[in-house]
Order: C-alpha cells, then sequence, then structure tokens
C-alpha cells in the first residue's frame, strides 16, 4: 500500500464542472483529486467516465460498490482503472427544515470511522480486486451529513431523509495497488492458524467487520481455509503471498 498525504486540504462543490445531478460529497471529491490536464465526464464503452487522465479512467464512488460492480468489470477488461471511495472518520449532523433553507441543528456524530470499514464496500466485489487494471484509494475524510426530517427517510433515522453530504476535510489518503497490498489489515502478531476471534482481538475490531475482512482476502486469493476449531473457521496466508511479503 502506498499512503499520500494530503491533510489540511479543504474543499467544497459548486465548481460546475461536470457535476450534473451529483450530490456535493462526490463533486467536492472529483475538485480536490483532480489535476490540470484532466478530463470529466468522458463518454467511454457505454458510460460516463468520472475523470481520464492520461490513459487512466478515474471512478468516484461513495457508497453501493454493488452500483459500480458491472461499470468497472467492463472497464478494467480494456482500461487502467482507478477507484476512489471516501472512509468518513469524523460527521458531523446538519438538520434543515423542509425547505432546506433554514438550519436546525448542527452536532458531532459519535461514531468514529476506520479504515478498515473500507470492508463494508468491498464484500460486494472482491473478486475484482486481482485484476491488473484497478487500484483503488480510501482518502479518510471528514464530513457533514445533511438531514430533513420530511418523513420519507429511513426508518432507522426514524423517518429523517439524508438530503446531502458535503465534504469538510481530506485527513489522508490510502492507495491499494495490488491485491497483496490488502493483507496490511492481518497483524504479524495473528496465530497461524488464525480464526476470525483471533483477529478480533488482534485488531480490537468487531467480529463482523473482520467476517468481511477474512471473506475479501479469501474471494481475492490470498488467504485460504485450512480447517476448524470447534465452530470456528481457520484460515492462513497463502504461501506465495507469505513470500512476497517477506
Amino acid at each position: 500500500m502506498k499512503k499520500q498525504e494530503k491533510a489540511g486540504k479543504t474543499t467544497s462543490a459548486g465548481n460546475g464542472i461536470g457535476t450534473r445531478n451529483e450530490r456535493s460529497l462526490h463533486a467536492a471529491l472529483k475538485q480536490w483529486y483532480a489535476l490540470p490536464g484532466d478530463r470529466f465526464e468522458v463518454p467511454l464503452m457505454g458510460f460516463v467516465i468520472d475523470l481520464v487522465r492520461g490513459g487512466q479512467l478515474i471512478e468516484i464512488q461513495t457508497r453501493n460498490f454493488t452500483a459500480i460492480r458491472q461499470k468497472i468489470k467492463k472497464l478494467v477488461e480494456e482500461h487502467k482503472v482507478h477507484l476512489l471511495h471516501p472512509i468518513t472518520l469524523e460527521k458531523w449532523i446538519v438538520q434543515v427544515d423542509a425547505t432546506g433553507s433554514t438550519v436546525l441543528s448542527r452536532r458531532k456524530s459519535p461514531r468514529k470511522g476506520h479504515l478498515s470499514d473500507l470492508f463494508a464496500e468491498l464484500v460486494r466485489m472482491p473478486e475484482l480486486i486481482r485484476h491488473e487494471n484497478l487500484s483503488l484509494e480510501f482518502p479518510l475524510i471528514q464530513e457533514e451529513e445533511v438531514r430533513c426530517p420530511d418523513g420519507q427517510g429511513s426508518w432507522r433515522r426514524k423517518r429523517v431523509s439524508v438530503k446531502d453530504r458535503r465534504l469538510l476535510q481530506v485527513l489522508s489518503t490510502h492507495r491499494f495497488v495490488t491485491a497483496a497490498d490488502f493483507l496490511q489489515f492481518l497483524p504479524v502478531s495473528l496465530p497461524v492458524p488464525f480464526s476470525n476471534k483471533c483477529l478480533a482481538a488482534a485488531t480490537a475490531l468487531p467480529l463482523y467487520r473482520c467476517r468481511q475482512i477474512t471473506y475479501c482476502l479469501r474471494k481475492m486469493g490470498l488467504i485460504v481455509q485450512v480447517g476448524k476449531k470447534a465452530n470456528e473457521i481457520l484460515y492462513e496466508i497463502k504461501e506465495q503471498e507469505q513470500a512476497a511479503c517477506a
């Protein structure tokens, strides 16, 4: 994995560059990532590409990898593709009235994000990660989520709708060029073989996240199931991957 620091760089949506009907977060990340000479909203193979930089296609997906899976699958067969997905470390929740013009409240969410949150989306397309034409990048961000109590949102939010997401700051960004880069999520202190419970104990991550991690790593061909202990599946890193990391 390569890590590029861009801490302290802030941006906002609204420069008018190819924003179509996208939300503020998507438009702001496109501004943040763009370099002089990049082309915006380029039609290609029946799709519209967010950014084209030389021979590389850059796609920004703020959520739901299922929606972009088929697009990426087709594009990587003929092009180098770089997929950008933000991970929210800190969030402020802004509640507005029905018109969207008056702020009713603003509070900081108690939830703290983590780089490992990327696996919540990666489980939707782990088999694609080994393709040599695909690389991924995960900016760690602070954002505002704009909500409106209009009675039309999710029952989990008591029917409050999410109207927009706004980028406040990019704190750092993490780039994954090969599938083996994701092995960093397995601490060297893990026993051999290891279970999801072992991984949770070593990383202090919740068990459901560890299951997502091992599922993805197995689908990427990085780890293999080698047995069971009681009801726990046991895994090992593939020998060739161990040799590559040595």
